[in-house]
């Protein structure tokens, strides 16, 4: 869909105009301030290896280069033959661009940015709706930069984590002055017209103003970029794409002359935005300036042949990036393009991010199988209920039966079965390790084995193996074994980078890939290489117990159990929480009861693959055993673990087990049930402090009121000691 065309006025906005030819005072001004001091007595080596005087030289030229470099229209001009195809340099061809991002890398970035939340406060005016053409210009400039503001400012909270200050500003760029301003004073001071550019700024305390090194991505604000990308099947037009060329070049020159060494290191890549009221895309340059030649008497010829013989450039598609009302499609592959290449920039200056973009990206499954939990798209045999089945009504009004030839299940052959007594060999960073296994623990799929080290068999561990690699979407793998596996592995690393230690949480042993006989010839650590067990993974942790699914099903869950394990949990969940971290998932199947014989037998809460680390994260919904705010927010609140163990506890102790088919159906169940005081009444049963507890969750559900722990650990403590004449070991 072609661009509304602008007003008439906004034609000092087209790239033919000059707003440009100015530029040679702003250079001026811009090289003397930054012009360095002389080094006395010193000889080391410049950062680019060169000595002192060559380098002094090579700067003095550029420096001389990049102040007589002020006029895109004669860039364009030298380069016109060879956007045309009539050059001899392009064998009279038309330039072929790459560009800077294909689908597979916006569809990754779309998945990381799920749950992201970007606003846009002033929107993006249209031509056709505006009361004069200044009015239409002004708010333009203004919701670019809201744009750009609002984009950095997502990409910085969602992968560098809000903790730090965002150090990027956002600015106009006047083509005659050395400053950099927003676009409201330009408009207060009646400036508009020599607004040429609109930068993303690393911010720097001694140049509050800005400088042109110090720019992370340039935006262009061009009119009809997309109407002409339309008319010419797509592909900017020469003179747009001469002026981003141009703007491009100046930053690199500026770059390689800053004394930042952060700065120095980004002077071979740039990124620039050219957008109008509704369509954007991308350019990149990327070149070795030491390629270019400084003849001070062909600026713009030299210029012109490092662009064609040295330089890479890729040019995205134009595409849609606001719609009518103004409002940005921030999940549009238009816009996607635009936050990429500011997130690549950032990424530039700032380093890697503390949350990688593939990180985010796998937790588009985590959200897509909460989202089928919430459809009642998962087995409805198991349910992930654990203990319990899932029965769902034939004729239920609030769900629709869903035939079985219209599911989609994994291949059996693609998730790793193994069999008692068979040796599974695990590489890791540092050598090769074999584990045998003993016995099967859990009956749930997938399994978790008991296993001995081979050089070690007096020891015992839990393994988890996870499923191999599919080349399937992630909807279709099997996702438990992901978060039993993948998950719980970064959980537990986190947990012991954070310096959590509990007797009460399992501690990671090994974790790695399945080694397999024959060659192996994958291309890369994370790939595979066609075997059926190749960088299959598996996760080695300790103690090895017993599940309270398994002592339920012997008889051997009493009241001195029920106490213990309340007790232990808690201490758990304690601990998990002075880190932030909360478990999610508690159920018989996760909870374990460990035997160190000459010890009291003490239990610990595994399964840790559902845990919640931060706000985006979501829980398992489980019928019996989620908490209420969990059901109906899809989130925990800080009691919403312990009023999962209240569930467990009731069950375990012989509570009744409704037949729950819907999440309204759970919910319902809750509140008759504490209104009632059934399950309190249950719990007094047992024991009266487990009644107490009870009241204790129950006030406290779905409140923002943090739990305390240590009181209630010190109830079950005396509880423990003065009934049963048995001493809680609090030893980590």
């Amino acid at each position: 869909m072609a661009s509304t065309p602008p007003p008439r006025d906004l034609a000092r906005l087209d790239p033919a105009a000059p707003p440009t030819r100015d530029l040679a005072g702003l250079a001026l001004a811009a090289e003397r301030s930054r012009r360095p001091r002389p080094r006395h007595g010193s000889h080391a080596a410049t950062p680019s290896g060169q000595s002192p005087d060559r380098r002094g030289s090579s700067s003095s030229a550029c420096k001389d280069f990049l102040r007589k470099f002020v006029d895109n229209e004669l860039l364009t001009a030298s380069l016109e033959d060879w956007f045309s195809g009539d050059s001899e340099d392009c064998g009279f061809r038309k330039p072929a661009f790459d560009v800077p991002f294909d689908l597979a890398e916006l569809q990754n970035f779309d998945y990381a940015l799920e749950g992201v939340t970007f606003q846009q406060l002033v929107r993006m005016p249209n031509a056709l709706h505006a009361s004069t053409s200044d009015v239409f210009e002004a708010t333009a400039h203004l919701a670019l930069e809201d744009f750009l503001h609002a984009g950095i400012k997502g990409l910085w909270e969602a992968f560098w984590g809000p903790e730090e200050a965002m150090p990027f500003s956002v600015a106009c760029i006047h083509s005659t002055s050395s400053r950099f301003y927003p676009a409201e004073k330009a408009i207060g001071s009646g400036k508009l017209d020599g607004v040429c550019a609109t930068a993303v700024l690393l911010k720097n305390s001694k140049h509050s103003q800005g400088r042109w090194d110090h720019i992370v991505v340039l935006a262009l604000l061009r009119p009809d970029i997309g109407m002409v990308s339309v008319q010419s099947d797509q592909h900017l037009s020469p003179a747009v794409l001469g002026e981003a060329l141009f703007f491009a070049l100046r930053v690199l020159l500026s770059r390689s002359l800053s004394r930042s060494s952060t700065v120095l290191r980004n002077s071979d890549s740039v990124y620039v935005l050219l957008v109008d009221s509704q369509f954007g895309g991308v350019v990149n340059v990327q070149g070795d300036l030491n390629k270019l030649n400084f003849d001070l008497n062909n600026v713009y010829e030299c210029a012109a042949e490092w662009i064609k013989k040295d330089a890479k450039i890729t040019v995205s598609s134009v595409d849609r990036v606001w719609n009518k009302l103004g409002n940005a499609n921030w999940g549009d592959i238009g816009t996607l393009q635009v936050l990429l290449a500011v997130y690549h920039s950032m990424v530039q200056f700032c380093g890697a991010p503390k949350y990688s973009l593939d990180e985010l990206a796998t937790e588009h499954s985590s959200r897509l199988q909460s989202r089928r939990s919430e459809r009642h798209l998962v087995d409805r045999q198991s349910n992930g209920n654990g203990l319990f089945r899932f029965q769902q009504r034939s004729h239920s009004p609030e769900i629709v039966e869903v035939q079985e030839e219209g599911t989609v299940d994994v291949k059996p052959d693609e998730i790793l079965k193994l069999e008692i007594g068979s040796i599974v060999f695990m590489e890791d960073s540092n050598c090769q390790k074999g584990f045998q296994i003993n016995d099967i623990r859990t009956e749930s799929e997938p399994p978790i084995y008991g296993a001995v080290p081979v050089e070690e068999p007096t020891k015992s561990y839990l393994l988890y193996v996870g499923s191999s690699p599919s080349h399937l979407e992630p909807a279709w793998e099997d996702m438990n074994s992901w978060y039993q596996v993948q998950r719980q592995t970064k959980v537990l690393t986190l947990m012991k980078q954070r310096d959590i230690s509990s007797r009460y949480i399992p501690q990671m042993v090994a974790s790695g890939r399945v080694g397999h006989p024959g060659p192996c010839n994958k291309p890369n650590s994370s790939g595979s290489c066609g075997h059926p067990l190749c960088s299959t993974p598996i996760l080695v942790t300790s103690p090895v117990g017993e599940t309270i699914s398994n002592l339920i099903r012997n008889g051997l869950f009493g009241v001195e159990e029920a106490l213990r394990c309340c007790h232990d949990c808690l201490s758990a969940l304690a601990a998990a929480s002075s880190a932030g971290i909360r478990h999610g998932d508690i159920r018989p199947e996760n909870v374990i009861r460990v035997s160190n014989g000459s010890r009291q037998p003490h239990f610990v809460l595994i399964g840790w693959g559902h845990a919640i680390l931060e706000d985006r994260d979501r829980p398992l919904m489980n019928l019996f055993f989620s908490s209420t705010f969990a059901l109906q927010e899809g989130k925990l609140c800080a009691a919403s673990d312990a009023e999962s163990l209240i569930y467990l506890l009731y069950f375990s102790c012989g509570g009744v087990c409704p037949e729950l088919d819907s999440v309204e159906g759970a919910l319902q169940w809750r509140e008759t049930s504490w209104s009632r005081r059934v399950i309190q009444q249950k719990l007094g049963d047992v024991a009266a402090v487990l009644k107490a507890f009870a009241d204790y969750v129950d006030s406290l559900c779905g409140t923002p009121y943090p739990m305390d722990y240590e009181i209630w650990l010190r109830r079950f403590r005396r509880t423990i000691n003065e009934d049963h004449g048995k001493e809680v070991d609090t030893s980590s």
